[in-house]
């Protein structure tokens, strides 16, 4: 485990229901007149968008909305909203969505405050000036982009991911409001809570791993483990809801202090080649993953088992990471989503160039085993 650390929260968290009508009084207090909220369509239909700009008009704030952000955010998101940001002059931007609203958000700011184009804040540390506030206001339970410093934002050209990081670019506020998470479309629920789970069960072993990544992680995977399959049977549980929400955003906190794995190297070049959403790649890596990790690191997946001991369907610590790579397939099974790479159209020709990029990703890098472009195409075989 790397012992040194370097533990900086920067986000305050605001949890409960309703919460969402205190955006105009938490902006206030960061000293904003005029605001920017970053939203998409789905939470533009729900009302949730309207939500949020209603309570900065009571608080007197000036508020401008740009709503057209995809999935998988792309540079072209992001320039058209810094378009929006300069016409419009906020003093502070409000992620409000699921990842891809919060991510355009960062994306937006970066460009906005620091100029230049995305490609340029690619790595960490690499904003000059300081960045406006910003608020985020999750409405589902997964990426947990709240409370990290990253964005991601596809390159419109190459589809290329790129991981933005920046300490400036934290929200100084995220706002969990369980309610906004029950208007979510089960798949979404689905999508998002395995890679929730893929957060949790990642960071725990890689080689950043601290005590302060240790702590996030670990609070993580009991919230995680023990609500995901009660949404998924009751979808209205606003308990389990708010268990999924708070598990989420403590996952990424895990991530900002000790980052990925193997599971979203091997995930994200399926996004680039074959457009397959994030979560789906992850759900279908992620168990063999964890087979390959576990030859190394078997003990650490005990420790977390012991976390999630008495949670219906996990198993006990002494199964060990064979039964927890079985218990994440049967909750991939459980949300509907496909465990084999052939049920995504992926072809069994184009393995191996995927693997070439799979060992090109960032993540891979900090995963508990180092893995060769060859055993990525084993990985990759195994989930065909």
């Amino acid at each position: 485990m790397n012992s040194s650390f370097d533990f900086q929260p920067r986000t305050r968290i605001v949890y409960g229901a309703d919460k969402i009508d205190e955006l105009g009084h938490l902006a206030s207090e960061l000293g904003a007149r005029r605001a920017l909220v970053v939203s998409d369509p789905g939470i533009m239909k729900a009302g949730h968008t309207a939500r949020g700009v209603a309570a900065l008009s009571e608080a007197g704030i000036e508020t401008h909305c740009f709503s057209e952000v995809h999935e998988n955010p792309s540079t072209n998101d992001v320039n058209e909203g810094v378009r929006v940001a300069q016409r419009h002059e906020p003093e502070i931007i409000i992620g409000l969505g699921g990842g891809s609203a919060m991510d355009c958000a960062k994306g937006i700011n970066f460009i906005y405050s620091n100029g230049g184009e995305m490609k340029d804040y690619w790595g960490v540390g690499k904003a000059l000036r300081e960045m406006l506030p910003m608020i985020a206001i999750p409405t589902t339970a997964g990426t947990g982009s709240e409370t990290q410093s990253f964005a991601l934002i596809s390159d419109s050209d190459t589809h290329e991911k790129m991981a933005c990081g920046d300490k400036k670019a934290s929200f100084r506020v995220a706002i969990l409001d369980p309610q906004l998470t029950v208007t979510q479309p089960p798949m979404v629920t689905a999508l998002t809570g395995i890679d929730a789970i893929a957060h949790t069960l990642e960071t725990f072993v890689t080689t950043r791993r601290n005590p302060a990544s240790l702590a996030f992680s670990r609070e993580a995977w009991r919230l995680l483990a023990g609500n995901f399959a009660r949404v998924l049977d009751d979808p209205s549980d606003l308990e389990a809801r708010g268990g999924m929400q708070l598990g989420a955003s403590f996952a990424g906190l895990a991530i900002e202090n000790s980052m990925l794995g193997a599971t979203h190297a091997l995930a994200n070049p399926l996004t680039a080649e074959y457009g397959t959403v994030h979560g789906q790649a992850i759900g279908v890596m992620l168990p063999h993953v964890i087979r390959f990790n576990g030859q190394h690191v078997g003990e650490m997946y005990r420790d977390l088992l012991e976390v999630s001991t008495g949670i219906p369907g996990c198993p006990g610590p002494a199964k060990g990471y064979e039964a927890l790579a079985e218990f994440v397939s049967n909750l991939v099974s459980k949300a509907g989503l496909a465990g084999k790479l052939t049920e995504c159209g992926v072809e069994e020709a184009k393995l191996p160039q995927l693997a070439a990029d799979a060992t090109k990703q960032w993540t891979g890098q900090f995963n508990p085993r180092i893995l060769s472009e060859a055993e990525m195409l084993d990985l990759y075989r195994q989930a065909f």
